[in-house]
Formats: C-alpha cells, structure tokens, sequence
C-alpha cells in the first residue's frame, strides 16, 4: 500500500526585496497509530511511508518484542484521519503485553509512547562493547556526505531527517527518512531487521541531534557507532558510554568530535574518503 508522501503548498516569498506568490513542495505528516490486539499503542505523528520497516523497529526499540520472529502479522489500514498499523503478535508475546497493560497505573502520556515509569525512560541499554567494529577518520567523513546524497525527500522538501546503516567496505546499504527524528531511526532499525544485516557489523548515522532515545534505539539494534551532523545531549553521552557505544556528532566536513569510546576511530587521511 502507497501514501501519500508530499504535497503542494501556496506560499508568498521575498526574494531579492520582492514578495511573490509562490509554492513549495512540502512533506505530509500523518498520525500513524499502533495497535497491537486490537488496542492503540501509541500515536506517532509520521511521514506515511516504509510502514512495515516503521512497525518492526518501533516494536523492537520499545521493548514490545525482542525479535522479527515475534509478530505474526502486520496490516495496514488507512482511516479518514490517519493510518492504523495493526501488529498481530504470537501468542505468548501478546499475553506479555495485555499484562503489561493491565500493571499500568494510569494513562500513558505522548511524550513517551508505552513508557509506564521514569526507570523504563532511562533503562538500561544492551552492551555494544564487544562488536570488532572499527572505523577510519574517512568512514567517519564518506557515511555522512552518503546519508546527505541518499536523501530524496529531503533534497525536495529540506524538512525531514534521515538515518542510515553504514556497511565500511560497502558504504550505505540502507536509508530511511521521516519529519520524525526518532521515526526514521526506527524505520531503519526495520530496514536492516528485515533485510538480515546484524547491528554489530555497521554504524547508524543520523542528520538529527542525539537524544538518550536515539542512544537507546541504536544500542537495541546492537550497533556500536553512532554518527550524527548535531551535538549529543549529557545523558546521551553517558549513555553511550555505559553502553561501550562510540559518539561521533558534529560532523562538519572533515571535521567532527567524539563524545565517547575513541578506540574505534582509528586515524587515517582525510584524503582516502575520495
């Protein structure tokens, strides 16, 4: 099933002192409900595309199942207002979430979907520690300038994130974009799930800055690097570093700086990136 992805706005713009009417092509954003047994999840505000890759990953990096194998079955529906991605899970999957439902000791607020206490919003994230993973200062350099190519919506609206996996003897070798930061993680961590790559063979590269979310979602997905254009946050940091996970952020050209575990960068020349 395809949505709609874009659209096209009126605008007036100035230009060189001139106002003008005008129209740019903008992204649509969409609420993308998940439900799970027949009961809403959470209620993601959401670029309507990549929808099953946006399930699994969601699924896994909120703890709902452990493993692809876990769902059933997932069906996309389409409403009036928004799109309904109804997650059918196996059995004993199913009954661990009812249980966790019926433990909740009130109404789950949006600012973090499915999350029931403060303990769960700062849990403990998997180890990366022991991937072999190792970077050069011009995988660091290649796997942003990619990201940057790979990015169609983006180059046509200039309003939505990307996130990619970088492969360092293939490049990129999956890409996905949304007008949420956290949402085009997820859909990546479904990309790379469904197409078999293990985390702990590549790194994850983000245009976003790093929130403990993004730490967590890529911990989960059991990559060891991760690569943003943004500043981290403190308690990113000190996730990551807990997590043995690598902080690269702030890339800017050949320049970037990293926050934690350097051990994995090697240092090379800047001019092996060609």
């Amino acid at each position: 099933m395809t949505f709609t992805i874009t659209a096209r706005a009126a605008e007036t713009a100035r230009r060189n002192g001139i106002l003008q009417a005008g129209s740019r092509i903008v992204p649509e954003e969409v609420p993308i409900a998940f439900s799970y047994g027949g009961s809403s999840h959470a209620v993601m505000m959401a670029t309507p595309a990549d929808l099953e890759d946006f399930a699994i990953g969601f699924s896994l990096t909120e703890g709902i199942i452990s493993a692809p194998a876990e769902i059933a079955d997932i069906g996309i529906v389409e409403g009036e207002q928004g799109i309904d991605v109804q997650v059918s899970l196996v059995d004993d999957v199913a009954d661990r979430l009812r249980a966790r439902r019926r433990s909740m000791a009130g109404p789950v607020g949006c600012g973090l979907c499915g999350i029931e206490s403060i303990e769960q919003a700062v849990r403990p994230v998997p180890d990366v520690s022991l991937s072999p993973l190792m970077l050069s200062h011009a995988d660091i350099v290649r796997a942003v300038s990619l990201l940057n190519e790979a990015q169609p919506l983006h180059r046509e609206t200039r309003a939505v994130h990307g996130a990619g996996f970088y492969l360092p003897a293939t490049g990129l070798v999956a890409v996905r974009e949304d007008v949420g930061r956290h949402n085009a993680l997820d859909k990546l961590c479904g990309a790379v799930i469904r197409s078999g790559w293990k985390g702990g063979d590549g790194a994850v590269v983000v245009t976003s800055r790093l929130s403990v979310e993004m730490v967590q979602k890529a911990a989960i997905l059991g990559t060891p690097v991760l690569i943003a254009i943004s500043a981290p946050t403190a308690l990113a940091i000190r996730t990551a570093e807990q997590a043995g996970m690598t902080l690269v952020a702030l890339v800017r050209g050949e320049d970037f700086e990293i926050f934690t575990h350097p051990h994995r960068i090697s240092p090379g020349s800047i001019a092996d990136v060609a």
